[in-house]
C-alpha cells in the first residue's frame, strides 16, 4: 500500500495567526487571502518535508451561512483539488462550534484506520492533544505546522501540544507574505484623526458621523426658503427649485452612461442647456460618505494621558504585565483593521449597539491582548479598560 501524508487545517488558527503576522491583530476581516496559493504552499511544504505525496487537505472552518452552510468563498475552497471542506457552525452568540470536535474525531479515526502515515496539523489548540496521542497510538506521525511570528517562533501553539507532537515546523514566511494581504490603509496615508479635525473646527469628535451617514443637514433637510428668499451663496430660491426639477428628470433617465445618482443639480442644469456652475455646499451636504478612517496614532514622543506621575504607563487590574499603553496599542490595531473593511452603515450599527461589542471584535481584542502580554486569563478590570478604550477610539473614527 502506498504511503501518503495529509494536512489538517484549523482555519480559525491559520487565518487569525497569519492576520496577526501581517496586520498586528487577529481580526480575520482585516486581511484578504489567496486561498488557492496558500493551500498550494502548504501542500508543497508538507510533501517536501515528508517525502510523501499528499492524500488530501482537510479544511476545518465554521460555515459562514446559517446552519453551518458554506458561503461562496468556502464553496470555492471545497472545489479545489485534493481539498476536503469540513464545516462546523457559528452559534447565536457568534462563537465557533463543532470545528475542534471534527478535527479531533478525524485525527482519531484516520489514525486508527492508518489512512496516512504522516499528518501535518495546522493548529495550536491544546484541546487537540488527546486526539494527537490517539492517532500516534496507531502508528501515525503527527507534526505541527505552525504560523511563525515576527521572531520566527511558533505563534500561539500550546506547550502541551508541542510536547506530545512528533515535531514542529514553521510555515514558510514567504507563503504567508505572498498570500495574506492587509486591507488596511497604510499608516502614511491615514489623514489626521477625527479628534484633531474636530478640535480645529470647534466640534465634538465623532459629531459628524450621524449627520454624514444619514445625509441630513439643515441645508439638505429644509423644505426650501420662502418666496423671495435666497439660499447659500445668494442662490435664488426659484433657481434652486429649477435645479431640483432638472436633477430629478436627468436622474430618472441617465445621461451619457453616467450613474443617475451621481448627477448633481449643476450637471442637470447643463443637461437642460443652462450654465454649469461649481457645486454649492447644499449639493455637497447631500453626498454620503463611503469609507472609514481610523484615528491617527499618537506621535512617538507623546505620552498617554492616563500614564502615572512617574511617566510610566499605568498597570491595569491584578496583572502587572498589562499596561494602559499595551491596551491602547491592541485596540488601535483592531479598530484600524476593522475600519479597513467596514462601511459607514456598519459604524452606525456598531454605535447603536453600545455597550455591546460584536463577538468577533470582542474575541479579537481579548485574544490579541492575551497574545501580546502573555497573560492567558484576562481579569475583569482589564477587560473593562480594554472595552472602554475601544469605544473611545470608535468615537474618533472619521468618515470619508
Amino acid at each position: 500500500m502506498r504511503s501518503y501524508c495529509a494536512i489538517y487545517v484549523d482555519v480559525g488558527y491559520l487565518l487569525a495567526s497569519a492576520a496577526t503576522r501581517v496586520t498586528g491583530t487577529s481580526l480575520r476581516r482585516g486581511v484578504t487571502v489567496d486561498h488557492r496559493a496558500l493551500i498550494e504552499g502548504l501542500i508543497q511544504q508538507a510533501e517536501t518535508d515528508s517525502g510523501l505525496p499528499l492524500l488530501r487537505v482537510n479544511w476545518y472552518d465554521s460555515g459562514a451561512r446559517p446552519s453551518g452552510m458554506p458561503d461562496l468563498h468556502q464553496e470555492e475552497i471545497g472545489l479545489l483539488p485534493r481539498v476536503k471542506l469540513r464545516l462546523g457552525r457559528i452559534s447565536h452568540s457568534g462563537e465557533q462550534k463543532g470545528v475542534d470536535l471534527r478535527i479531533g474525531l478525524d485525527l482519531a479515526t484516520h489514525g486508527r484506520n492508518r489512512v496516512v502515515d504522516v499528518i501535518y496539523l495546522v493548529s495550536g489548540d491544546d484541546d487537540l492533544t488527546e486526539a494527537v496521542e490517539e492517532a500516534q497510538g496507531h502508528g501515525v506521525q503527527v507534526v505541527i505546522l505552525a504560523v511563525p511570528d515576527h521572531a520566527d517562533r511558533p505563534y500561539a501553539v500550546a506547550r502541551h501540544l508541542q510536547r506530545e507532537a512528533d515535531g514542529l515546523i514553521l510555515i514558510d514566511p514567504d507563503t504567508i507574505t505572498q498570500t495574506v494581504r492587509s486591507v488596511a490603509i497604510p499608516a502614511g496615508l491615514i489623514p489626521e484623526s477625527a479628534a484633531e479635525s474636530a478640535a480645529a473646527a470647534g466640534t465634538e469628535p465623532g459629531a459628524e458621523v450621524a449627520a454624514a451617514v444619514s445625509g441630513q443637514t439643515s441645508a439638505a433637510t429644509s423644505s426650501g426658503p420662502r418666496a423671495g428668499e435666497t439660499g447659500i451663496a445668494g442662490e435664488p430660491a426659484a433657481q434652486r427649485a429649477d435645479d431640483g426639477a432638472a436633477a430629478a428628470e436627468v436622474a430618472a433617465s441617465g445621461r451619457n452612461g453616467e450613474k443617475p445618482e451621481l448627477l448633481t443639480p449643476a450637471i442637470a442644469r447643463e443637461h437642460h442647456g443652462g450654465r454649469r456652475r461649481p457645486p454649492t455646499p447644499s449639493m455637497l451636504a447631500a453626498k454620503k460618505p463611503t469609507g472609514l478612517v481610523p484615528p491617527k496614532p499618537p506621535p512617538p514622543s507623546s505620552t498617554l494621558t492616563w500614564s502615572t506621575s512617574t511617566g510610566q504607563p499605568a498597570t491595569i487590574g491584578a496583572e502587572g504585565g498589562i499596561t494602559e499603553e499595551l491596551v491602547d496599542v491592541v485596540v488601535r490595531q483592531v479598530v484600524t483593521s476593522w475600519c479597513a473593511s467596514a462601511t459607514p452603515d456598519a459604524l452606525v450599527d456598531l454605535k447603536r449597539g453600545r455597550p455591546f461589542i460584536p463577538g468577533d471584535l470582542d474575541r479579537t481584542l481579548l485574544l490579541d491582548l492575551s497574545s501580546r502580554s502573555g497573560v492567558n486569563d484576562i481579569d475583569d478590570p482589564t477587560r473593562h479598560a480594554l472595552r472602554d478604550r475601544f469605544w473611545e477610539l470608535v468615537d474618533r473614527v472619521r468618515l470619508t
